[in-house]
């Protein structure tokens, strides 16, 4: 099974109840990993979602990823971490998370995927295939060729982010890439597992 086929990142402005529903829906509807997003900064905060979004998953055989802490993970015993380039080194969240979890990376320029061969990650988040709003501080935009040419590239497994929706998904499934994280398409559906079950079909 491959497990970043469909990778839900969480929305940080939904409040703790909605979220817990979302995972779940989501999860029901096919949704193969689930990352735990928090950027305002409040660690216990960060905590309890991450071990509410855990209890959700028990069971599912669905990894729960935390995004840039790792002391959260280890907090919450989570399965893996997912690193920005700001943040900790790969080989010392490799170091302290041990070698069984997981360990994404964010790559966004040409330079970064090829500097992240040598590094002890699993995966690597590539972004933003297409410019969104929410992303303020874009280094570049892969677009569809930019995306297949990564994936050619690469031997590690790679996660498709940014701007991907049921519009353009076909189209990014078809460049070979590993799998696609999305916010937006899944947590603001009006029901996340019909739109967790229709991602899953498009991607075919």
């Amino acid at each position: 099974m491959n497990p970043y086929r469909l990778y839900l990142v969480t929305d940080d402005r939904q409040p703790i109840d909605v979220l817990e529903t979302v995972v779940a829906e989501a999860v029901a509807g096919g949704v193969t990993m689930v990352q735990v997003r928090e950027k305002h900064g409040d660690v216990r905060a960060f905590i309890e979602r991450a071990q509410t979004i855990k209890t959700v998953l028990q069971g599912t055989g669905v990894p729960l990823i935390i995004n840039d802490r790792v002391d959260v993970a280890l907090a919450v015993d989570a399965d893996g971490v997912h690193l920005g380039q700001s943040d900790m080194p790969a080989t010392l969240a490799r170091r302290l998370i041990g070698p069984h979890k997981l360990l994404g990376l964010s790559v966004e320029t040409e330079r970064q995927l090829f500097e992240a061969e040598s590094l002890p990650v699993d995966y690597l988040g590539l972004s933003a295939i297409f410019a969104t709003p929410t992303k303020t501080d874009l280094k570049k935009e892969w677009g569809l060729d930019g995306l297949a040419g990564a994936v050619a590239r690469s031997s590690l497994p790679l996660v498709a982010i940014g701007g991907i929706n049921a519009a353009n998904l076909r189209e990014i499934a078809d460049t070979g890439v590993h799998g696609v994280a999305l916010v937006s398409a899944i947590c603001q559906a009006p029901c996340p597992r019909t739109a967790a079950q229709d991602l899953m079909r498009l991607m075919g």
